[in-house]
């Protein structure tokens, strides 16, 4: 004999039904009971990008410890990771996969092009972009509501080393930078600056992709010619090593100093030829103790990544993923994009000695900048 069930109970399945089914829709992407998952697209160029694989893994290691302590509100923060190849167009798409892939928040990509392309899948896709590891002025300005940055930009990396510069004498700038959109931009920046500080922006230096020995040898006739006291860059650290090492070989009198990417590669590329070179640096000393962020990151490489050396690329990875984890905190027990963005506008966070700030309309971040000297010996002096 079949059984049915009485239409009562039919009744109260479908009460029950319509009762969990808005629980499910509220279910907010990339979280679960036991999980919240984080989207990374990074350049590792697959493990060539000595700075993108050492702040994956300083990024890495800062989840690890969480993890260990607990997670983040009793759930696990889990990171996938996909390689860039520092491509736009490849960022682009892993942020898409990702998206789609049910991330909850996008995080953590390195360079200004590939950050420029998580932004606009962030911004198509309304899932927030939290702590690109890059400066160009378009992740700050016009403002982006889903865009939150947590190392200082290039624009305050510009305005440090000229303002270095014109305390030792030095009047008159050159300019290395990328001969594209964003490079654009960095340019109105320094001239910006340069009448700030009544300097003189004498030469500006743009490449392109296909850049080569021939038109690095015609940027150092450019540089005898105009005899700029100071030159810095804007990315491209191999490209700035060659037109380095170019320059003094030719006994070009010219100082050059750096921004923060590449810092690490050009001084060991350069060897002899980079001591007193001065770079501008978004953390502190990875090798020093003196703030309370640098003696975690320490502990906590010790004890996750043992065999790996400390480095400005896994600081600022380590840095970048412990923001990301007191926003994760803020956006509280039951958390959904909406409440991520509102725990994290109006905030202050300490990091341990470096400070983040965010507010409605203002997604600033840090503004911490340090001067570092290349030594005899290629060590960092802060």
């Amino acid at each position: 004999m079949n059984k049915t069930l009485p239409r009562t109970a039919f009744g109260a399945l479908a009460l029950l039904a319509a009762l969990l089914a808005p629980a499910v829709a509220r279910a907010e992407a990339g979280v679960s009971p036991q999980e919240l998952l984080v989207g990374q697209s990074i350049t590792l160029q697959g493990g060539k990008n000595a700075y993108g694989v050492a702040a994956a893994e300083g990024a890495r290691v800062a989840i690890d410890s969480a993890n260990a302590a607990g997670g983040v509100n009793g759930r696990r923060v889990v990171l996938r990771v996909l390689d860039d190849d520092n491509q736009s167009a490849t960022a682009e798409a892993n942020a898409r996969r990702l998206v789609q892939d049910g991330v909850y928040v996008l995080f953590g990509s390195i360079e200004g092009g590939p950050s420029s392309a998580v932004m606009k899948v962030a911004v198509e896709s309304r899932v927030p972009f939290f702590g690109p590891m890059a400066g160009p002025p378009t992740l700050r300005r016009p403002h982006q509501e889903l865009v939150f940055p947590v190392r200082a930009e290039h624009r305050e990396e510009f305005r440090e080393l000229m303002g270095y510069g014109k305390t030792l004498g030095l009047k008159s700038v050159a300019f290395f930078h990328a001969d594209t959109a964003v490079g654009a931009q960095h340019v109105a920046n320094v001239k910006l600056i340069v009448d700030e500080l009544g300097m003189d922006l004498r030469t500006l230096l743009p490449f392109g992709a296909d850049a080569g020995d021939a038109q690095i040898e015609a940027m150092v006739a450019t540089l005898k010619r105009d005899a700029p006291d100071m030159i810095f860059n804007h990315g491209s650290a191999g490209l700035y090593q060659k037109l380095v090492a170019r320059m003094k070989a030719a006994g070009l009198k010219t100082v050059a100093m750096g921004v923060n990417s590449g810092s690490s590669q050009i001084a060991r590329g350069l060897g002899p030829l980079a001591q007193g070179m001065v770079f501008s640096q978004v953390v502190p000393s990875p090798w020093e103790r003196k703030r309370a962020l640098t003696r975690e990151y320490q502990d906590v490489m010790r004890r996750f990544a043992p065999q790996s050396e400390f480095s400005y690329g896994s600081l600022e990875g380590f840095m970048t993923a412990k923001a990301l984890l007191a926003g994760l905190r803020s956006a509280g027990r039951d958390p959904t994009r909406a409440s991520f963005i509102a725990g994290l506008e109006g905030s202050s966070i300490d990091l341990g000695g470096v400070a983040v700030r965010y507010a409605r309309g203002d997604h600033e971040g840090s503004r911490f900048i340090d001067l570092s000297m290349v030594a005899r010996d290629g060590r960092f002096l802060h």
